[in-house]
């Protein structure tokens, strides 16, 4: 019998005075069966939702996220004077880790380059309940006191099932080329399976034709985190049939769209959604297993092969990639031990839904064998899963730092931990957004080269970046958000010479069009290019978005 690998990880938050956030510690080792069985019950037997997770010896990384922003935001992120000490310093080049003027000056991007933004269905949509859409796990969440920060919830959100034409008019203005959207999966079809809502199809229809009548790709995510309910009731991502469901969903959308849509993401951070909603209880359903994680990534996994196959058979126009999520790591020394648990971090949370799709194996994440039995592995799985990708997505957002704790590291502030044996530190070097993650452009560059090392220079498409600011309209009307301006420009100086070394990026999406409903957070982070007034609807284009749709019109970021 194999022995089953599991993931330990531990949240430390040293004290917000110091300045410093550790973000997560994941540690990895065989366990006999006596020991996970154990584990498994210590741990869910001491979690309580909603909360830092701490099971003595097993403990889960929540959401990237909402923990990376809310952590930070606690310690006082949004006070006025650090406000303006982060708009100095993202302003200055002498700034650590800032792009010199010259730099940006210099870097320019081709005249086919596609300039777009990013929005997700839930975040945006509204409607939770119109027109026989059926209720999503995240319907259930922001309905059950407790759950989202603000006590708010997505039930009208930006009300872009009814505002979209406004909406498109907007990125017309900003001169976009590429709109990335996701698909409702309960919008189309309400149980998850059986009986198309037609209402709710011909929405995405729709919205497709008014896109590419404004001259706009439009690009879909199918899958951004919205499971039918009644899915969930029958086990969730864990079972292994969702795979078959997704994948007869994805078709229905390839049949009815495919003759219009060309580009299709099945997944958005597939890693992620597994983790948090499966194995450490932060995001819909709040489940805290291993067993239930290592289930549900891999579902996924075979998921994302048959949604490729399903989406090709029904569309000879699909180019089929995934938007994953990203985060360079970086050994905290120059000690093998900290560069071998900088590359088992990386194996672990950029690529562990990645090398499947492109060899059929996973990474070594793990000290000690793959758990295949906990994943629920079959014979001929790594056939499903393997598929040739037309381009990869990257979503970039913040850096880690790694180092090794297997050797007499110092014992962790609110835990002591004698399995844990990597560390992963949020950077601190960098000047911050309002939500306290660190402002790093060199990390994208980085992780560019890295991708396109790694998988023989693919295609890539930036499917995310952005960072909170929280900016908000003046006497004149206007947003003068140039602190996101700054981050942006600096980040596309990064972006603008890795293609330069050889990165075939293709497009890059902001995140994000609007101000939305920012899942456990709900409305206490604007990302937005557009400032959304949650009370009225009204939106109001922000400096940054003129600024921007100026870079479109140019490809250039001196303007």
């Amino acid at each position: 019998m194999l022995q089953r690998s599991v993931m330990i990880a531990v949240f430390v938050i040293d004290s917000f005075t110091t300045g410093k956030s550790v973000f997560a510690k994941r540690e990895h080792r065989s366990l006999s069966q006596i020991e996970y069985n154990a584990c498994i019950k210590d741990h869910e037997r001491n979690s309580s939702l909603n909360s830092v997770r701490t099971y003595g010896n097993c403990s889960l990384s929540m959401d990237r996220r909402s923990f990376l922003k809310n952590s930070m935001i606690a310690g006082g992120a949004l006070l006025a004077g650090k406000k303006l000490a982060a708009l100095e310093a993202a302003a200055s080049p002498q700034a650590a880790g800032a792009v010199s003027p010259a730099e940006i000056t210099a870097a320019h991007f081709p005249k086919d380059f596609l300039w777009g933004t990013a929005t997700s269905s839930y975040q945006v949509e509204g409607a939770w309940n119109a027109d026989g859409k059926g209720e999503s796990i995240w319907d259930r969440a922001a309905h059950t006191p407790g759950k989202i920060k603000d006590g708010s919830n997505g039930d009208v959100a930006c009300d872009q099932y009814h505002r979209f034409k406004e909406d498109i008019a907007i990125m017309k203005q900003l001169n976009m080329k590429s709109f990335r959207f996701s698909t409702s999966w309960p919008r189309v079809l309400p149980n998850g399976t059986g009986q198309v809502n037609q209402k709710g199809l011909d929405y995405y229809s729709r919205l497709t034709d008014a896109l590419l009548e404004a001259g706009i790709r439009p690009f879909c995510t199918i899958y951004h985190w919205e499971l039918p309910q009644p899915l969930e009731d029958h086990g969730g991502w864990p079972n292994r049939d969702l795979a078959s469901y997704y994948a007869d969903f994805a078709a229905i959308l390839a049949k009815h769209l495919g003759d219009r849509i060309t580009v299709w993401a099945p997944f958005n951070m597939p890693t992620e959604f597994t983790r948090s909603g499966y194995g450490t209880g932060g995001a819909p359903p709040f489940k805290i297993s291993i067993d239930q994680f290592l289930k549900a990534a891999h579902t996924v996994n075979l998921a994302q092969g048959m949604a490729f196959r399903a989406i090709k058979a029904a569309s000879s126009k699909a180019a089929v990639g995934s938007a994953y999520g990203w985060e360079p790591v970086y050994p905290k020394t120059g000690s093998e031990a900290d560069r071998a648990a900088a590359e088992r971090f990386h194996n672990y949370n950029n690529i562990y839904c990645l090398e499947p799709i492109f060899h059929g194996t996973y990474p070594k994440a793990f000290i000690g064998e793959i758990p295949y039995e906990a994943m629920g592995f079959k014979a001929g799985d790594e056939k499903i899963m393997k598929v040739p990708l037309d381009w990869i997505g990257v979503h970039y957002y913040c850096r880690l730092i790694a180092s090794d704790a297997s050797n007499g590291a110092p014992p962790d502030v609110l835990n002591h931990d004698p399995l844990a044996q990597i560390r992963i530190e949020l950077a601190n070097e960098g000047p911050k957004t309002d939500g306290g993650l660190e402002m790093w452009p060199h990390g994208l560059y980085d992780l560019l080269m890295r991708v396109s090392r790694d998988y023989n220079h693919p295609i890539i498409e930036i499917t995310e970046t952005g960072g909170v600011f929280m900016d908000a309209p003046g006497t004149d009307g206007r947003v003068h958000d140039q602190r996101r301006i700054e981050f942006y420009r600096q980040h596309l100086s990064e972006l603008a010479r890795a293609m330069k070394d050889g990165a075939r990026v293709r497009a890059y999406h902001a995140w994000s069009l609007l101000d939305n409903f920012e899942w456990g957070s709900g409305y206490t982070q604007r990302y937005g290019l557009t400032y959304v007034d949650f009370a009225t609807e009204k939106r109001t284009i922000k400096d940054s978005g003129y600024w921007y749709s100026r870079v479109a019109a140019t490809g250039r970021l001196d303007v």
